[in-house]
Parts: C-alpha cells; sequence; structure tokens
C-alpha cells in the first residue's frame, strides 16, 4: 500500500471512529428522550441513527481490514450482507413513521417537549456536516465509493436532525402538537429516499456476487 492510500485510509479510520461514538450517543438520547416524551419524531431519529451506526461499523471494519492488508473478499461478502439489513430496517422505519405520524394527527397526540432532543438535534445539524465533508476529502483520496456514500448519509442525517429541530422547537415554544407530525411526515422524505438507494446499492451488490 503506498503512503498516500495509507494516510487516507487511518483518516477514514479516525473519522469513523468519530462516527460510531456519536452514532452512539446520538441514538441513545433520541430513543431515550423519544420515549419519555411521547415523540415520534426523535424515536424514529433514534432508530435511523441506529441504523447508521450499523452501516458505520461496517466500513470501519473494512477500512481496518484493508489497513492491515487482511482479506477484502471476506469484508466485501459482510457488507453485502449488511446492505440487505440496513435497508430493510429503513423500510420498517419508513412504515413506522407515516403509520405513527397519521395515527398522531388523527387523534390529535400531544407529546411533551424535549430539552435534551432539541440538544441532540441541535448538536447533530452542527456535527453531521464537519462528518460529511471530511468523509467526502477522504473518500476521494483513496478512491472509496463506501465511503462517498457514507458522506452522503452524515449530511442526510444533517438535514434529518434540522426537521427535527424544527418540530421540537414549535412544539416546546408555543405548544403547535402538530408541527411535530408535519415535520415527521417530512423526515420521511428523506427517508424514503435514502431507503430507495439502500435497497438499489444491495441489489446492485447482489448482481455483482
Amino acid at each position: 500500500m503506498d503512503i498516500t492510500r495509507a494516510t487516507g485510509i487511518r483518516l477514514g479510520i479516525q473519522i469513523e471512529v468519530i462516527t460510531v461514538i456519536w452514532m452512539t450517543i446520538e441514538m441513545a438520547v433520541a430513543i431515550g428522550a423519544g420515549i419519555a416524551a411521547g415523540s415520534i419524531l426523535l424515536i424514529a431519529f433514534g432508530f435511523d441513527s441506529l441504523i447508521e451506526l450499523i452501516s458505520g461499523g461496517t466500513l470501519l471494519w473494512r477500512l481496518r481490514v484493508e489497513s492491515r492488508d487482511g482479506d477484502m473478499v471476506q469484508v466485501e461478502r459482510a457488507e453485502r450482507k449488511a446492505a440487505w439489513g440496513v435497508a430493510s430496517g429503513l423500510g420498517l422505519l419508513c412504515a413506522y413513521v407515516l403509520i405513527s405520524a397519521v395515527y398522531g394527527l388523527l387523534v390529535h397526540s400531544r407529546p411533551e417537549s424535549s430539552i435534551p432532543g432539541i440538544g441532540i438535534s441541535a448538536a447533530a445539524v452542527l456535527i453531521m456536516p464537519f462528518l460529511a465533508v471530511t468523509k467526502h476529502r477522504v473518500s476521494g483520496q483513496i478512491k472509496s465509493e463506501a465511503l462517498a456514500g457514507d458522506a452522503i448519509n452524515s449530511i442526510t442525517c444533517a438535514y434529518m436532525a434540522g426537521t427535527v429541530l424544527i418540530g421540537l422547537a414549535f412544539n416546546a415554544l408555543w405548544g403547535w402538537w402538530w408541527v411535530e407530525n408535519i415535520a415527521a411526515l417530512l423526515f420521511l422524505v428523506w427517508l424514503l429516499r435514502e431507503t430507495r438507494e439502500a435497497f438499489e446499492e444491495a441489489r446492485t451488490e447482489r448482481k455483482e456476487d
């Protein structure tokens, strides 16, 4: 492995370690705060964080194997299985968000305001773009489509966090309970696109077997 690629692999590992740590924190806080407040939006955001955590962990494993000159065939096989798992999880999450948001609007469900939820989504709005830009730069350096895809996931997460933040803030400041359900449906627009891309990627990887 040449020096330039080796440096890029090390940077990729470092940024994925940061991603895994952050997504773990984001998932735990979002799901916990969502359950406590009865917030569909926060719970959905937390489960999306879990899915991105699995994806980031898989990519971290692959980068580490390459850094040790390991068996890439085994890693690519595991990635193909993970791709279908992530896509299926996203599909279930889409169904949950749609059913829960529509039900909330119909029965006038009123979630409690959540300061931890506002805090974690605001932090994600700041952190995820930094991770996305760094991943994109490193992916170009090591010619990694997987890392480039993970950069897209990170920037998508930033958009999702912004949607969550708006919904929670309106509910906390003015008690507009319905804004959160509308925001959840807007969240679903991003989630559906991510789900479609995940299934397309999984199908492409199966054809390449």
